[in-house]
């Protein structure tokens, strides 16, 4: 029986070690499902693009007044600290959650806004609300609901989202807080790492 036990414990070592695909802390597990959306620069981009790099995405809309403020703030703050930190190999996602405003025009805009490189940060949308809910829901474990009446305001998750080479979502992280920045900033340097 003893022997039984030692067993079960080294196999479930074994499967958690192997799941850590990385040297990091991860807090999730789940495969990005495909995806083609439109850039701000009427491209598409797809899920196919951003194979074999590290990605952190984020869900927020132009027309937000509460939670995609300080997102995207600390979005282009992630980005000059990556820069400050040599880190040049990952991918900035920003997905809209409101299809029918954020026009490829809009977001180009918005992106001017907030002084974003467009060299590594992507803002996309969709055709329609349905297709990024299910994203939202499905790969990312994100809630999102359309606005209630009256109101033009959607609820989304307001989470960081690492994403390895692989296309799985490991990690996620307080999008609202700018202290998670240096957590984020020391996960991609241990992943990057040569």
């Amino acid at each position: 029986m003893k022997h039984y036990v030692i067993i079960i414990f080294l196999a479930v070592l074994l499967t958690l070690t192997a799941c850590n695909n990385s040297e990091i802390e991860t807090n999730m597990s789940e495969t990005v499902h495909e995806f083609e959306f439109i850039t701000q620069d009427h491209e598409t981009f797809s899920n196919k693009d951003l194979e074999g790099k590290w990605w952190i995405a984020d869900f927020v809309f132009t027309n937000c007044v509460t939670v995609c403020l300080p997102m995207t703030t600390n979005m282009s703050k992630l980005q000059d600290m990556m820069k400050e930190n040599d880190i040049n190999d990952v991918q900035l996602v920003s997905f809209s959650v409101d299809p029918e405003r954020d026009t490829p025009d809009v977001l180009k805009e918005y992106a001017e806004s907030y002084d974003a490189d467009l060299s590594n940060w992507v803002f996309l949308t969709t055709p329609d609300f349905q297709t990024i809910k299910e994203l939202s829901i499905k790969s990312f474990r994100s809630a999102l609901k359309e606005a209630p009446v009256g109101t033009d305001q959607i609820t989304h998750g307001t989470r960081f989202y690492l994403v390895n080479p692989e296309g799985e979502v490991i990690k996620n992280y307080n999008g609202v807080m700018s202290d998670s920045l240096d957590d984020i900033v020391n996960d991609l340097k241990v992943v990057t790492k040569d």
